[in-house]
Formats: structure tokens, C-alpha cells, sequence
């Protein structure tokens, strides 16, 4: 979707300006160094809804400069230096070229991998010999900025591939054999509300920059964005010409950054104070190393400066390294102001006269507010309910809880027979990738297309259509798609016991430990989770369903235990939430995780509601994990079990290393 423009009764609208959003400075540098020096590798926003991420990205395309593209490319090839391999091509030189605005690509967070990377005709290569493709939302980000609001939504191949084509400059489509690719040179922007989910690391690492973002706390900026938005809203037109002039004047400093960037030197001195910070913070790999170079010298490009210096350093590591030190999927993201300042200090060399420690000096960036600011995110800024490394439980619940010990790998459990879900990476399912099963119905026309059993259904034609030498015709009707099984995501519910007798004898913490390994496991195979918990005399819906692990990894952390067993009343809230949860999102099937000893104990009858309640989750894939422990066991657990049809696992055989150390005890037995 090529950028959208705002309208009012039919009428196409100015977008709000760049310089008459209030505050965020770091988003404003992140933007405009990414747009300077696209190689940075783009931005991703952070942050809660309603910050102005969507508006200050819309408005960044206003500030770039036209290109130049040869006529009637779809590619936009530069009518300069074509791309040899454009699909369009190839381009004589001299060829007739026009001049248009940089473009500004929506990338919508349902979009297909063909929608993205574009489609090859397979029924045109086959029978005719020819490469039809038809250009995705990449071709026409080529040269511009392609924009992913709620990118961590995104299928996690889609943002591969994204990420894919922004670090090498081209975007590859291949069908059956037949592959087309073309240049792909665009500044990605992202933006995402933690509360929704995290990227996974390695992805969150390929981007250049990252920007966490929230909602002023001061009363007066408040009151100015609220003011300048209703005056946008009375009169957009007038409003935006209104910032003409300065939107003029800073797109113009971007211009002059782009040109003076070839020039900036990075000096032997400043590539070590990078390789000090960054081992200092001890980031895997060395993109962090590459990014940090690539931001500093845009830095310095943009303070007007033909040389890295210190302070260019400083606010590049604050804009790319916070992301990446995530070392599991709950920590959050930051960086220490002390350990970055004493990692450049180690870093630097003798004084050999005065330096310019000044941030900005000479640098330009004017905007409504000021200068922008060289500083890089703000510590201070609020961050996700992530609970950092493996939840400890000793932190500021008022109630008295119990810390989780260290994750360990845990069990798989997968939902019982074939499902047709989101693609994940638990239980069997039928999806668009995968290996081939078969092929589908001739009625079924979904997927991609099954070469060989295209042609099968095609060759008992070719007498009937008039063709009698080699080559073969290929009609519509004969297309067949393959079938293909994967493994999909699931929704993963854990309902937890937290009555006084789980917290007995430190058995809540081994039940938060392996709950946790089992969220850490759910994180890895792309589910969602939610967090059901039952103590004293009712049910609590702890966590709503939610891709967010982290979120998931916090309730557990404050989950305080006391009172009486409501057994059915956990069941009843369980069934609840997957009921409600098959309305709103029905391809996703559930796997319930009942972590209980079994016992039922609040209310009269406790017992036989119980059971009535285990009755309405029978056909929902069950895992009771059974917190039952000393050498009097009543059994409770395993016979719950029965009534659910569910499978029965001892807490100690929730690991993955215990699961095998049993096998092989019981295989050395029988030897």
C-alpha cells in the first residue's frame, strides 16, 4: 500500500508535519539518520499506543529528497546507474526519466509473502516459455521507506524477509525453479506496542536503530499537542503551511547530510572506542559494531562534521545497542548511561588537544521545539511488562510470593491431531509451507502450485487443444496446488493452582519454575499464552490470551498463593476463556496446561464440581501437571486426569533432560 494520505470529505489533506509534532527527540534523530544513511539498517519504534509513531513516520517521507526514475520502470531504476538485472530491463543509456517525491509504502500487518515480494505467473512460464512477474510492496519501496506499523505481528518470515532485502539491497522471488530478483534499497521503519509481544531477538538484532517512545507526564506539552492537533484537524492545510518553512529547512540539512556522508572519516580511534563500547556490553556478534559505525559517521553527517568524534559515538551506541542486549526473551531492552560513558572512556586515546565534547556543536536540526537533541534514548523511559531474566519473584508485590528458579529446556507437548492455524512451530498442521503431502482438490485453488501435478493434468489435453509437437499448453483449469503439512502456533493456558497447599514445602517455586520453562518453550514455537489462577474461593483470568510472553512472565513473578483449592471454579474460568477465545480467534487451537495436585477444597461439593467442570474441557488437549509431592500421595492429579482425557505428567518430568534420563533408566532396566 503506497503511503496513505489523509482526506476530508473526498478531499486529499497535507500529511501533519514532521517539526509540529511535540517532544520525542530520539525518535526525531533515529528518523533522520536512518533517512541520511538508509545502510544504518532503519528504525524500530517502541512504545504504547497513541505516541505519534505512525504520524512522525508519515511525515519523514514529506522531508526526503525527489529521485529521479527512468520512465515506465516499475522498479524505479535510477536513470544513472540502472540495475543490470532489473526485470524491466535492461535500460539503454539516455532513456526518458522523470522526477517524483520519494515514496512512503505501507506494508499492512495481514499482507502475503506475494503481496511483499511480488508473484510469478506459473501458468504463463509454462505454457508460453515467458517470466510474468508482477511486483510486490518491496519494488515499490525502492528508494523510499517502507513503513510496518505493528511489524512484531508480522509472521516471523515476513519480517526475515524484510529484513532480507533491507541488508542486501534486493528482493528475490522463486517459484518452481523459476526466480526473478530486482533492487530493493529502502529505509525500514517499524514501530510496535511491547504490550503486544516482543520480536525475537534475532530479529529484533537486525535492525539498525531502536527507539522506545511514551506519552509526556508534563501537563504543558500535553496541552500543546492536544492544541496543535485540534488546529491540524480545524484547518489541515493552513496547519501544514503553517510548517512549511521549517519542514523546507530541515529537509534541506537532510540533502546536505546525504551529500557530505561519502566524505565523514572514520578514524582507527573511533573504530576502537566502537569495539571497546560494544564488547563492553557484551552483544553477540558484530552487527552492533557495523551499526554503530554506519550511525556514527550519519551522526557526524548530520552535525555537519567530516570526521567521527566521540560524541557522534555516544549517540549512535544509545541508538544501537539497547535491543541487543537482550540475552533470553524476558529481559528488556537498555543500556547502562555509566557503563557507556566508562567504556568510551577506556576507549580513548591520549588527550592531544581540545575536543569538541559539546552534543551538537555545530550541528543543525531545527525544528519547532529547538535543535534536534544528539542524545540517544532515554533510560527514563517506562519500559514492557517484561519481567527481565528468569522472574525472581522478590520484588515489589506487596503480597508474600515465591521466586522461580533457573528455566530449563522443557517437554514438548503438542495439541492432538492436524490443524490449519498460524503458522508456528508446535503442533502438525496444514499450512502454505512446509514439505508436500499431497496435492489439493482440483476445487481448491489456494497455495502454491504442484508443478509436477500441473503438467499430469494437463497431458491428457494436448491432443484436444491442436498440439502435436514438443512443448506442452497449459490452461487454467489444469493448475493443481500442493498440499503441505507445517506446524503451527497454538494458544498455550496455563491454569495454576495458588492455594496454600502449592505454596507447602517451596512447591511453588518448581511450579513457577516449570511454568516458566514451558512460557520460555511457548516463546519459541510462536504462541499465545495466557494465565488463568485459582485460590480461596474463585478464578482469576491473571493474564488475557496475548502473543506476549513477557507479560505472561510477570504475572507468574508476583502470583502470590494462600487459601483453599476452588478446583472447579479454575476449570470453569478455563473453559471460559477458550470458549470466548474460539470466537475470536478460531484457527488457533488450545492446549490447556492444568498445574494442580489435584485437590479440591473450597466451596461444598468441591469434589463433584470439579469433575462437572472437567466435563466441559474433554475435548480440549490437556497437560495436568502434577505438583504432588512426599511419600503419601493421594493421587488426586492422575485421577483428574482420567476425567479430562488428558495426559498426566509428574512436575519433576516436565524437563526435557528428566524425560530422558527416565527412558533411559527404564531401557537399561530391560536390557
Amino acid at each position: 500500500m503506497i503511503g496513505r494520505t489523509p482526506t476530508h470529505e473526498g478531499v486529499l489533506l497535507k500529511p501533519y508535519p514532521f517539526t509540529a509534532v511535540v517532544g520525542m527527540p530520539d525518535l526525531r534523530l533515529a528518523l533522520v539518520l536512518s533517512s541520511i544513511s538508509p545502510a544504518v539498517g532503519g528504525v524500530l519504534v517502541r512504545g504504547e499506543k497513541g505516541t505519534a509513531k505512525s504520524t512522525m513516520v508519515r511525515a519523514l517521507a514529506g522531508l526526503l529528497p525527489a529521485v529521479d526514475v527512468v520512465e515506465h520502470c516499475r522498479f524505479s531504476c535510477d536513470p544513472v546507474s540502472p540495475d543490470p538485472g532489473c526485470p524491466d530491463g535492461p535500460h539503454a543509456a539516455g532513456v526518458p526519466a522523470h522526477r517524483r517525491p520519494a515514496r512512503l509504502v505501507e506494508l499492512p500487518v495481514g499482507a502475503a509473502e506475494d503481496r511483499v515480494v511480488g508473484s510469478l505467473n506459473l501458468e504463463k512460464a509454462l505454457a508460453e516459455g515467458v517470466t510474468d512477474y508482477q511486483p510486490g510492496l518491496l519494488a515499490a519501496a525502492h528508494r523510499g521507506l517502507l513503513y510496518v506499523d505493528e511489524v512484531n505481528l508480522l509472521h516471523d518470515h515476513l519480517v526475515d524477509t524484510l529484513l532480507d532485502a533491507a541488508a542486501m539491497g534486493r528482493a528475490t522471488v522463486e517459484r518452481e525453479g523459476v526466480s526473478v530478483s530486482h533492487a530493493a534499497r529502502f529505509v525500514l521503519i517499524g514501530t510496535m506496542n511491547p504490550e503486544e509481544g516482543e520480536l525475537r531477538p534475532q530479529l529484533l538484532d537486525r535492525f539498525g536503530l531502536t527507539v522506545e517512545v511514551a506519552s509526556s507526564r508534563d501537563p504543558e506539552q500535553r496541552v500543546e499537542v492536544v492544541r496543535r492537533r485540534l488546529a491540524y484537524e480545524a484547518d489541515p492545510d493552513g496547519f501544514a503551511d503553517g510548517y512549511a518553512a521549517a519542514d523546507s529547512a530541515l529537509a534541506a540539512e537532510i540533502e546536505a547530510a546525504q551529500r557530505l556522508l561519502p566524505s565523514v572519516k572514520l578514524p582507527d580511534e573511533a573504530l576502537r572506542q566502537i569495539a571497546e563500547v560494544c564488547a563492553s556490553f557484551e552483544v553477540d556478534g558484530m552487527r552492533a559494531d557495523i551499526v554503530t559505525a554506519r550511525t556514527a559517521v550519519a551522526h557526524a553527517a548530520w552535525a555537519g562534521r567530516d570526521e567521527v568524534t566521540t560524541e557522534d559515538i555516544r549517540v549512535a551506541a544509545r541508538l544501537a545497542l539497547p535491543h541487543r542486549r537482550r540475552r533470553n526473551p524476558f529481559d528488556a531492552p537498555g543500556i547502562s548511561e555509566e557503563q557507556l560513558e566508562q567504556a568510551l572512556e577506556d576507549a580513548q586515546p591520549p588527550p592531544e588537544g581540545p575536543d569538541d565534547d559539546g552534543p551538537g556543536e555545530g550541528g543543525p536540526g531545527p525544528d519547532d521545539g529547538g535543535p534536534i537533541p544528539d542524545g540517544g534514548p532515554s533510560e527514563g523511559a517506562p519500559s514492557s511488562e517484561s519481567s527481565g531474566e528468569a522472574p525472581s519473584g522478590n520484588g515489589s508485590s506487596p503480597q508474600k510470593t515465591v521466586g522461580a528458579g533457573d528455566t530449563f529446556r522443557a517437554r514438548v507437548f503438542r495439541v492432538k491431531g492436524t490443524g490449519e492455524g498460524e503458522r508456528g512451530r508446535r503442533s502438525r498442521a496444514i499450512t502454505d509451507t512446509g514439505r508436500t503431502i499431497g496435492v489439493q482438490p482440483p476445487s481448491v485453488r489456494d497455495g502454491r502450485p504442484h508443478l509436477v501435478a500441473t503438467i499430469r493434468a494437463a497431458a491428457p489435453h494436448q491432443q484436444a487443444r491442436g498440439r502435436s509437437g514438443p512443448g506442452l499448453e497449459v490452461r487454467s483449469p489444469d493448475l493443481r496446488f500442493a498440499l503441505r503439512e507445517g506446524r503451527e502456533g497454538n494458544l498455550v493456558l496455563f491454569c495454576v493452582d495458588a492455594s496454600g497447599s502449592m505454596g507447602a514445602r517451596a512447591r511453588m517455586r518448581e511450579v513457577k519454575t516449570a511454568v516458566l520453562s514451558l512460557l520460555l518453550d511457548a516463546y519459541q514455537r510462536r504462541d499465545k499464552v495466557g494465565l488463568v489462577t485459582f485460590r480461596g474461593a474463585e478464578a482469576e483470568l491473571a493474564l488475557p490470551p496475548t502473543i506476549s510472553v513477557e507479560a505472561a512472565a510477570a504475572r507468574l513473578d508476583g502470583l502470590p498463593t494462600g487459601g483453599r483449592t476452588p478446583l472447579a471454579e479454575g476449570l470453569l474460568e478455563a473453559a471460559r476463556v477458550l470458549r470466548v477465545e474460539a470466537i475470536r480467534d478460531p484457527r488457533r487451537r488450545p492446549l490447556l496446561v492444568l498445574v494442580t495436585d489435584g485437590r479440591a477444597t473450597s466451596g461444598s461439593d468441591a469434589v463433584a464440581r470439579a469433575k462437572a467442570a472437567a466435563g466441559l474441557l474433554t475435548d480440549v488437549t490437556t497437560i495436568v501437571m502434577d505438583c504432588e509431592t512426599g511419600r503419601m500421595r493421594l493421587g488426586l492429579a492422575a485421577e483428574l486426569a482420567g476425567h479430562l482425557g488428558a495426559e498426566h505428567v509428574p512436575l519433576s518430568d516436565v524437563a526435557a533432560e528428566s524425560l530422558a534420563s527416565a527412558v533411559r533408566e527404564r531401557t537399561g532396566r530391560a536390557a
